[in-house]
């Protein structure tokens, strides 16, 4: 079986969805990428990628309750599943081991 990789959005959406915990669900999470990151995204692109986590057993959902400031609709809670979060430290130390690769750099003044 070959190891299951995440791309850079879905590691954003994971990310985030770890932050938000019971507030993780799409709307949120696309402002938290934008207070956050500095980043527009498609409320769709979030969706997809939350479902394509959900398949790989990264996340979770549940129906949350209906509110009236939805109209009487639903929202679907996503939850970061322990799968989602060795990903994450996973993909974290990999990152950092690179990063101690990188010779320090010394500023230059022009």
């Amino acid at each position: 079986m070959s190891k299951e990789f995440l791309g850079e959005f879905e590691e954003l959406v994971l990310t985030m969805a770890g932050i938000l915990q019971e507030e993780a669900y799409g709307n949120a999470i696309v402002s938290e990428i934008k207070q956050r990151v500095g980043r527009d995204v498609n409320l769709s692109a979030v969706h997809v990628t939350l479902y394509r986590l959900e398949d790989k057993g990264f996340v979770k959902s549940k129906m949350g309750g209906a509110t009236n400031q939805r109209g009487g609709r639903r929202k679907r809670i996503f939850t970061v599943t322990n799968a989602g979060l060795a990903m994450l430290r996973n993909m974290k130390e990999a990152r950092m081991d690179l990063w101690k690769l990188i010779p320090q750099l010394k500023m230059v003044i022009v």
